[in-house]
């Protein structure tokens, strides 16, 4: 999945027809649950080549020429907070819960989530979550400034959908200008 996602990533980038990327999930009340726990049954060099590829992709989807907007509805743990952390823009819908449980099994998050954010956050409550393993509601997602958008179930890409559409607009706008 990893590949094809960075795959996915760098055809957006060399497509220069993409305006807007918007990642979800087709899973029902699931954004991305993380990385499955057979990574603890891994070699220490597999582990370590997992986490430079994982880190490399969220990198490279921070990196894209255009905006990005992680449309959560469900779950977003772990590897899954860290790719929408990755993302210019947020989303998320009342089913929303996001969080870094990893750290109760004593698994530092490795793909920048622990750089990111404390700088959408803060440290204090970057730390809280980092630390407890804490999961936020989406509610509470939003009153932390950990998305930027909030809205009732199941409405989420809908909204993303707005928001694509009027960047999009100011896109072609500009473009126009530019001609």
């Amino acid at each position: 999945m990893l590949r094809g996602l960075k795959h996915a990533f760098e055809t957006i980038s060399e497509d220069s027809s993409a305006n807007v990327v918007m990642i979800r999930s087709s899973v029902p009340k699931v954004f991305c649950a993380g990385a499955d726990l057979k990574v603890l049954q891994m070699s220490p060099s597999e582990i370590h080549f997992y986490v430079n590829t994982l880190r490399s992709t969220f990198s490279f989807l921070e990196a894209l020429p255009i905006p990005t907007i992680a449309v959560i509805d469900g779950a977003a743990l772990g590897g899954g907070l860290e790719m929408a952390l990755a993302c210019d823009l947020r989303i998320c819908g009342e089913a929303a819960l996001l969080g870094l449980p990893e750290t109760g099994l004593a698994i530092i998050p490795g793909a920048g989530g622990t750089q990111r954010l404390p700088r959408l956050v803060g440290k204090s409550v970057a730390k809280d979550i980092i630390f407890t393993g804490r999961k936020v509601s989406g509610k509470d997602a939003m009153s932390l400034g950990l998305v930027n958008y909030y809205v009732p179930a199941g409405q989420a890409q809908l909204k993303a959908l707005e928001i694509a559409q009027e960047i999009n607009q100011k896109v072609q706008s500009v473009f126009r200008i530019l001609l």
